[in-house]
């Protein structure tokens, strides 16, 4: 009993969106060795950096993160209304016509 509820609790540390982002679109991407998951609504969007990240790194995997939005969503962000870090950041994004 003691290892199935180990599993589940294992199970259930994959990134999970904010309230907001519950029926939202979820996209998984690779990037430099480094798992990202971006969760993305008609104009939202949520981007969780997954693993370790060592002191010092933070700067490049914020950057790698703003970068993810369009690839993944096909939509504009805008960084004004960008909130959190390297481990997990929410924004606007602004979608082209018929989207």
């Amino acid at each position: 009993m003691k290892h199935l509820l180990l599993l589940l609790f294992l199970a259930a540390c994959g990134a999970q969106p904010a309230p907001e982002f519950l029926a939202a679109t979820r996209t998984e991407i690779i990037r430099d060795g480094r798992q990202y998951t971006v969760f993305h609504t008609e104009n939202r969007v949520e981007v969780i950096r997954r693993g370790y990240a060592r002191r010092g790194e933070q700067q490049a995997i914020r950057a790698t993160m703003i970068a993810l939005v369009p690839e993944a969503t096909g939509c504009r962000l805008n960084e004004k209304s960008l909130q959190g870090d390297s481990g997990e950041m929410r924004g606007s994004i602004r979608c082209p016509k018929g989207e």
